[in-house]
């Protein structure tokens, strides 16, 4: 499989971008997801027709792309004004095209927000196992409504330390429930075997990761409310967060409205209504002390939100279908690239 790594100046940084496929191709922009990077999408070229033009850069602080600071307060944006200065930029797509834009996790949120700064830019959304419209973590219910109206539980001090610090010493062990590759084996994908002779290279992906407070995880903020932090201003937590990243109005008074594609596991424990990285579910099962209850801090259902908001944005006059893999994790792109390059391919068919 022939991919030509590329590096331009974009957006006033320097970005590694992975192109394959010829210059007249049908145009599709791949756009990776937290803890990894361009080569995240490796398992599903093999897959992809070579006749397609692949574009996927590494998002910075992550791969071979410019450590530059993330500015939460912009939620998503420094990252989608990244992606959208390549599409100006001479080499990864011909002037004229419009590609079908796919984001994985975090670039889901990324590809949303890609269009909506950029309407009529993208051919069609392919969103796979995506943020939430409305952030990761602190709100209530399908409508998003915060939980604490400082958002607490949220950004940057909401995750694993030890995860942090393993992930910072580029550690390559399996000792510890959360060392990267363990993490990867248990979250990424429900079965951990599907990884196969991709899981030195997906692990090489996350550890490409920018640890510190202007990259990943940011910063925090004390809280008053449970669990006592709350989302700082910098870094990929933070800009995650409902306080800084909330799109849902703006994706559904879209217009023109592109077709989007739903992709997502039913076994998925990153973004689910039962999330084991969402700090109120994990106070649910008692594994955070002092959880104050259901009434005061319910898990963010995260499905229930997206297909409400896919429902609005239907309604509002666009389309979407939602894709169900069974037995699936967080990374069908990965577990079933055959299925995903096939739910893909249908999507570039019928946008074309």
């Amino acid at each position: 499989m022939d991919v030509d790594r590329i590096r331009l100046t974009a957006n006033g940084i320097s970005q590694n971008v992975l192109v394959r496929g010829p210059a007249g191709g049908r145009p599709v922009l791949l756009v990776h997801g937290n803890c990894s990077s361009a080569a995240f999408w490796l398992p599903l070229l093999r897959h992809l027709p070579d006749t397609v033009r692949v574009v996927a850069p590494d998002l910075r602080g992550y791969g071979d792309s410019e450590g530059a600071p993330v500015d939460a307060t912009r939620g998503l944006r420094d990252f989608a004004d990244d992606v959208a200065a390549l599409l100006d930029a001479p080499g990864p797509f011909s002037p004229d095209a419009r590609p079908v834009l796919v984001g994985h996790s975090m670039g889901g949120g990324v590809a949303m927000q890609l269009a909506v700064d950029r309407p009529g830019r993208f051919a069609a959304l392919l969103l796979e196992s995506p943020v939430s419209p409305y952030g990761f973590g602190g709100t209530r219910d399908a409508d998003g409504t915060p939980t604490t109206p400082d958002f607490a539980g949220t950004g940057g001090g909401s995750v694993n330390p030890e995860f942090v610090a393993r992930l910072a010493a580029k550690d390559r062990t399996g000792d510890d429930p959360a060392s990267p590759r363990a993490v990867l084996r248990a979250t990424y994908v429900a079965d951990p075997a599907s990884l196969g002779d991709d899981e030195e290279p997906l692990l090489d992906s996350a550890l490409s990761t920018l640890v510190g407070e202007d990259n990943y995880p940011g910063d925090g903020a004390p809280s008053p409310h449970w669990p006592c932090t709350g989302p700082g201003t910098r870094g990929v937590l933070n800009a995650m967060s409902p306080r800084w990243f909330r799109l849902a109005e703006a994706l559904v008074a879209l217009d023109p409205k592109p077709p989007i594609a739903w992709v997502r596991g039913d076994a998925d424990v990153i973004v689910s209504d039962t999330s084991l990285f969402d700090l109120a579910y994990l106070g649910k099962l008692g594994a955070v002390p002092g959880w104050p209850g259901d009434d005061a801090c319910p898990p963010q259902p995260m499905v229930t939100q997206t297909r409400a908001v896919l429902d609005r944005y239907a309604a509002a006059g666009g389309s979407y279908t939602e894709v169900v893999q069974q037995g699936c994790g967080h990374s069908p792109h990965v577990e079933r690239p055959a299925e995903f390059a096939a739910a893909l391919m249908a999507l570039v068919e019928s946008a074309a």
